[in-house]
């Protein structure tokens, strides 16, 4: 049997994957963001209704191999792939990027969860957020002393507490030492992506002394097998 593979997309690295992609592949993304028109392979945009409803794709669409390339904070597409992959009797491998190690210099500070970390602002003013789009959910719950500064992939409206930007990385460092210093910033939010583009903001929160609060990682299932980076995941996959 020919092989087929299901490359579900979220991180920068899995379109180098899919640039290798033949047209009897098909790189799946969620639908946030631009959508490549460049590729080879087949493009699918949209979820798939849980784990069960991602099995009866990989039968119907005769899929034999199944590769996770998906955020590293997105645990439930990561269950459900593993758990559908299993179901079917296909292998499932995974792209699973390093998280950042702390520096010489930096104030890291790991919270569990949005409890957590709203405990852990208590002390500060001018938060800068890079979690994605969640803090959008408690913008009503703003304190009267803060001011929050969210950045997300695009932009949306906020409130008199707090300002949206829509941005995308890769960022630079002195983009970002332009940001610190016009909005205030005295504590970076990030998830431990582990993300070469967006790490400069890292590097001047260490430069200035900013605390930086990092939302822990979740667990991810296993797989079959775990690559580090695109290019040792492509290079097994060659014949």
């Amino acid at each position: 049997m020919s092989r087929r593979i299901l490359l579900l997309g979220g991180v920068t690295e899995a379109l180098a994957i899919a640039r290798q992609l033949g047209p009897e592949h098909v790189y799946s993304l969620a639908g946030i963001g631009r959508v490549p028109q460049d590729l080879t392979c087949q493009v699918r945009v949209g979820g798939y209704g849980g784990a069960e409803g991602l099995a009866r794709y990989l039968r119907e669409a005769g899929i034999t191999m199944l590769i996770d390339a998906t955020h590293p904070y997105a645990a439930q597409i990561s269950r459900n792939a593993a758990s559908a992959a299993r179901a079917v009797g296909i292998p499932c491998w995974a792209l699973r990027r390093p998280a950042w190690q702390a520096q010489p210099g930096d104030d890291w500070r790991e919270v569990a969860d949005w409890a957590g970390l709203i405990e852990a602002l208590k002390p500060f003013h001018r938060p800068l957020f890079t979690l994605g789009r969640e803090p959008l959910q408690h913008l009503d719950e703003i304190p009267s002393e803060q001011f929050w500064t969210l950045r997300a992939l695009e932009a949306c409206p906020g409130n008199e507490r707090c300002e949206v930007i829509g941005a995308r990385g890769p960022f630079q460092l002195d983009d970002e030492r332009a940001l610190f210093a016009r909005r205030g910033i005295d504590v970076l939010v990030s998830k431990n992506s582990g993300s070469v583009a967006t790490e400069p903001k890292l590097e001047v929160a260490r430069e200035l002394g900013v605390p930086v609060l990092i939302l822990q990682r979740p667990t991810l299932p296993e797989v079959d097998l775990t690559f580090a980076r695109a290019d040792l995941l492509l290079a097994r996959l060659e014949p």
